[in-house]
């Protein structure tokens, strides 16, 4: 494994939907969803090793979202064929499987956060309605 990054080094991490959020909701209602998730989890970590990716890598905003596995699959993606031929395969069907345990509601809180948590501090987030200025994230 590579040394770790200096914080000048690391870059932003871009993430759409907070997966932290989204995995805890549904580890705490249903059961099994963490049978089928880690063997998932394990595979990531083993090709995210092999390619000498480190979550830890990327620069977040909040304490939560330091080494997400969000950011070694991203990385993986771009990095690996048969991460991407896996993720085109699996992916669908696992989102399917979640959005049946989490509401809409909950995965549109998710995507507030994770453009929240992971942007840049300069970033500045359109006003909520009814008013007229923006507000800085931090």
């Amino acid at each position: 494994m590579n040394a770790p990054l200096r914080e000048s080094e690391k870059r932003y991490a871009i993430c759409k939907t907070c997966t932290i959020l989204l995995v805890g909701l549904c580890y705490r209602r249903v059961w099994w969803f963490r049978l089928m998730r880690e063997p998932l989890l394990l595979g990531m970590r083993l090709l995210s090793w092999w390619h000498g990716i480190d979550p830890r890598d990327y620069r977040v905003r909040t304490e939560s979202c330091y080494g997400c596995i969000r950011f070694m699959k991203e990385s993986l993606k771009e990095m690996s064929p048969a991460a991407r031929w896996l993720n085109d395969r699996i992916n669908p069907a696992f989102n399917q499987i979640r959005d049946t345990i989490v509401t809409q509601d909950e995965i549109r809180e998710a995507r507030r956060y994770a453009r929240e948590a992971t942007h840049p501090e300069e970033a500045i987030v359109a006003a909520p309605s009814g008013t007229s200025q923006g507000q800085r994230l931090d």
